[in-house]
């Protein structure tokens, strides 16, 4: 082991980027045929809002249910939790047909998200009585009580699981300790953690690789050395997530030469960075205005065969124009386009708002429409200035077509904008276009 931080026994795990934590977000793709979801919800909506007998109207439509269909109907209904559920009741009291864990899991997800939880703990009880319950049931429930600080209730979900006889397992309370991190509820997520290990659940690296983002975040590096010492003693060996958590931790401490100490680590160690590393440590740098040594983190993560992301451009290119380097900013430009990365958004934007910061209004103009012309937002950006680099330059004309094409693209101030910039200078230019005579003005 390494002798690092404060004279402790080296942790030889310790790295440099942030690792995400996992979201909430559902990536959906539709089982069935859409028409015949879309068919299934037009009754729904037209009965809805008619207050009319769902139950009869539904089988008057000779609809066959099936639970990819409840599954897919209740998708298009997961903001609107009064039709989802209605429809759900309905299909439950259909003869042939009884729910399963999937439509049951989908219908507690909306009630959670909608915060109905009288509605989601019956709904537990009733699952537990048809024998319908999965892991999945209890981790909605915690997560949505953890995520509104409502830390008893959340470990009250522990008992229901005894009382069906299931184990709660150390993913359940990652999972509860994420939520209570994420509410700010650093103590209880603490006191979690100790009783779920007098409780014989042994954490394992995800446990502490949570506990150790969290203490890196609120930069107590102290602390988080303490938990990686605790995770060594315990035989848990550190993956690249825990480097990168350390790695981000220091940096942001601007303790790069530690930040590098533990790079070098992870290789020396067979745990080489990934995406997620080089991605923390190029934000790192690029956040305290060192560009070119981001670059050299990028030749090395190429060299390394490890994969770039349309953010590691970003990064870099804003970076660069942050020093007014045009000819660097551009080079990274056709280095994405040339590895197959479409530009997103963000590219467009830091592109754009380069360009008029170093006063390249005629290209940030062309790089403007060309992004309104791929059906993409007009971005942010300092729209005042853009219009008078044109004033400046007496185009009253491209003024005035951007102005068309904001507003388009819905971004009336920017519109507004341009349109009065272009009335300005055409007034202007009416002043000094007057002719004279006998040297007067007429």
């Amino acid at each position: 082991m390494l002798v690092l931080y404060l004279n402790r026994r080296g942790f030889s795990s310790i790295n440099d980027v942030d690792t995400e934590s996992e979201t909430d977000t559902e990536s959906y793709g539709f089982r069935l045929d859409l028409k015949e979801v879309e068919r299934v919800c037009k009754v729904i909506d037209e009965l809805f809002c008619l207050d009319r007998n769902m139950e009869a109207d539904l089988d008057e439509c000779g609809i066959d249910l099936t639970h990819d269909l409840i599954i897919d109907v209740l998708e298009r209904y997961r903001h609107a939790r009064k039709p989802a559920f209605r429809f759900f009741c309905c299909a439950g009291q259909k003869p042939g047909f009884e729910h399963d864990s999937s439509t049951y899991n989908k219908m507690m997800n909306i009630l959670a998200k909608n915060r109905q939880f009288e509605t989601m703990l019956s709904m537990l009880e009733e699952m537990g009585a048809r024998g319908a319950l999965t892991m999945d049931t209890f981790i909605i429930a915690i997560k949505a009580f953890a995520a509104l600080k409502e830390r008893k209730k959340a470990v009250g979900i522990f008992d229901l699981m005894k009382k069906y006889k299931y184990k709660a397992g150390v993913d359940i309370v990652n999972c509860l300790l994420e939520r209570l991190l994420r509410s700010r509820k650093t103590s209880d997520a603490v006191k979690l953690f100790e009783v779920m290990k007098t409780k014989g659940l042994l954490p394992n690296v995800r446990s502490y690789t949570i506990m150790i983002r969290e203490c890196c975040k609120q930069a107590k590096m102290g602390e988080a050395v303490q938990y990686f010492e605790e995770m060594h003693d315990s035989g848990c060996p550190p993956d690249v997530a825990v480097y990168t958590c350390f790695i981000t931790g220091f940096g942001n401490q601007r303790r790069m030469d530690m930040a590098y100490r533990l790079l070098k680590e992870m290789q020396d160690k067979g745990c080489p960075p990934d995406g997620h590393t080089y991605n923390a440590l190029i934000k790192l740098l690029t956040t305290q205005r060192m560009p070119d040594d981001a670059m050299r983190v990028y030749k090395k993560m190429i060299q390394a065969g490890v994969q770039p992301t349309i953010h590691t451009f970003n990064m870099m290119m804003k970076s660069f124009f942050q020093s007014r380097n045009y000819d660097m900013s551009c080079a990274i430009w056709e280095e994405m386009t040339e590895k197959g990365f479409c530009p997103d958004d963000v590219s467009y934007t830091v592109f754009i708002g380069g360009l008029i910061h170093l006063g390249r209004s005629g290209e940030a103009c062309r790089l403007l429409e060309e992004m309104i012309e791929k059906g993409m937002k007009a971005p942010q950006l300092d729209y005042d200035r853009f219009a008078a680099d044109f004033s400046r330059a007496g185009k009253p004309a491209i003024l005035e077509k951007l102005a068309r094409k904001m507003k388009l693209s819905g971004k009336i101030e920017a519109s507004n904008i341009f349109t009065r910039r272009a009335k300005t200078m055409k007034k202007r230019v009416k002043r000094k276009g007057s002719f004279k005579t006998y040297g007067r003005c007429i």
